[in-house]
């Protein structure tokens, strides 16, 4: 199954007091960029986040969720209506996550 552009389009609403959201598509899901590290994404119409510290202590009865067949479990958001939860949940986890690699120069 793949993400509808709705439910997207209804997490980015619920991310947009933050500055810097951005998404790319992927295979019919969509990798959610925060400052330009990826936080998680929408899989199946389910916004799910990486597993860091700060992420599973504000959410310690979160369920663990494959993205896809092959992939590492993330956590699964429940309360996507809470957007002052979203905003305190991503900041939180900004600096745990990896920065992003530099991309290679082509010869």
């Amino acid at each position: 199954m793949t993400s509808s552009k709705d439910y997207l389009e209804y997490v980015l609403e619920q991310l947009s007091d933050l500055d810097d959201i951005s998404h790319r598509a992927m295979m019919g899901e969509y990798i959610i960029y925060y400052r330009g590290k990826i936080i998680g994404g929408i899989y199946d119409d389910r916004f799910l986040v990486k597993p860091v510290k700060s992420a599973m202590e504000m959410m310690p009865d979160a369920e663990m969720e494959l993205p896809y067949d092959g992939a590492k479990e993330m956590l699964l958001i429940e309360d996507t209506e809470n957007r002052k939860f979203l905003e305190e949940l991503l900041n939180a986890m900004y600096e745990e996550l990896p920065s992003p690699r530099k991309k290679r120069k082509k010869v």
